[in-house]
């Protein structure tokens, strides 16, 4: 992890909480950090080839498409896939589908299931709601679509991290609220979901890399239309109706400003009944989850993500 850290200190980032949006979505990500020592060590930074992705648009908006990925061990004419609905991170303001490729292209692999990246509508040219509506669309379209990819929109499950995180468990209460399939799992890593500037974590990680406090200030400014948005349950969860959602497993990072908000979250989802097993991994910090070929806990992260998927497509359907 730390060499990671250091080689994204090395490809010369200024502080995001610094930039304009416009600025900010140039920098170097932590993904390009990891890609950075995965070359010192000689391994191939190229993406998997054994997995196919389709770019499909399901809203007008240019950025309102999805990236399917497609396992290449797919046989044709063999039974349907199940489908994993993945929402990338970044604050909803920086970052798409090419920075957080790592996490869905294994996914995709490891369980012989097509994963829908959702690429959404970005803060400030468009200010919340309206990634929570792009990510409710998507998943209204990939249940339309499913079959034709040769998927089983039965076998759906979610998948997110950091605001992509958020957009899982708030996407599941939109499907849970709309008559529409709720999924089997929802897998949460480093999920926004508590609204308090005082949890323990954004004090004892305040100045943690690459996700400091000072850049949640920053996303919030940006992505919220008022001060009061902070408050909507369907940013701060933790006050959200949680009932009747599917087993859930909430994944943090030790040095991460919203730790607190994952262990918060798995609190609340427990006092509300749902199933959700809460881990943290130690020495890791945010955006480890796609580091799976140079971080151990991201591996060790990983593995625990698609077991307990596995074990979701695997089980009778929920009636």
């Amino acid at each position: 992890m730390q060499m990671v850290l250091d080689a994204l200190a090395g490809l010369g980032g200024k502080p995001i909480e610094t930039l304009t949006p416009a600025e900010a979505r140039m920098q170097p990500s932590a993904a390009d950090g990891a890609k950075a020592v995965m070359a010192k060590k000689g391994m191939s930074t190229a993406p998997d080839t054994s997995v196919t992705t389709q770019d499909l648009p399901y809203g007008a908006d240019p950025q309102q498409f999805a990236r399917v990925y497609k396992p290449g061990a797919a046989p044709a004419g063999s039974k349907p896939m199940p489908v994993i609905v993945y929402y990338h991170g970044g604050g909803w303001v920086i970052a798409d589908v090419d920075t957080y490729d790592a996490a869905p292209r294994a996914m995709a692999k490891a369980l012989n299931a097509i994963v829908v990246s959702v690429e959404y509508r970005h803060a400030p040219e468009f200010k919340f709601p309206a990634q929570h509506d792009d990510a409710a669309a998507a998943y209204r379209w990939t249940l339309q679509q499913a079959a034709n990819w040769g998927g089983d929109p039965e076998k759906i499950a979610m998948v997110g991290e950091s605001a992509g995180g958020n957009l899982a468990v708030a996407t599941a209460i939109y499907a849970r609220d709309n008559g529409l399939t709720v999924p089997r799992h929802i897998v949460s890593v480093y999920p926004i979901a508590n609204s308090s500037t005082t949890l323990p974590s954004r004090m004892d990680s305040a100045n943690a890399k690459p996700l400091n406090a000072a850049m949640l200030k920053w996303f919030g400014y940006y992505y919220q239309a008022s001060p009061a948005d902070a408050q909507d349950p369907r940013l701060n969860l933790v006050a959200a109706s949680l009932r009747g959602l599917p087993p859930t497993t909430i994944i943090n990072a030790q040095i991460d400003p919203l730790r607190s908000d994952g262990e918060t979250l798995a609190t609340a989802m427990r006092a509300a009944g749902v199933k959700v097993e809460q881990k943290t991994y130690p020495g890791v910090t945010h955006e480890f989850f796609g580091m799976a070929k140079v971080v151990r806990g991201a591996k060790d992260a990983n593995d625990l993500a698609v077991a307990r998927l596995k074990a979701a497509f695997a089980a009778p359907a929920r009636r």
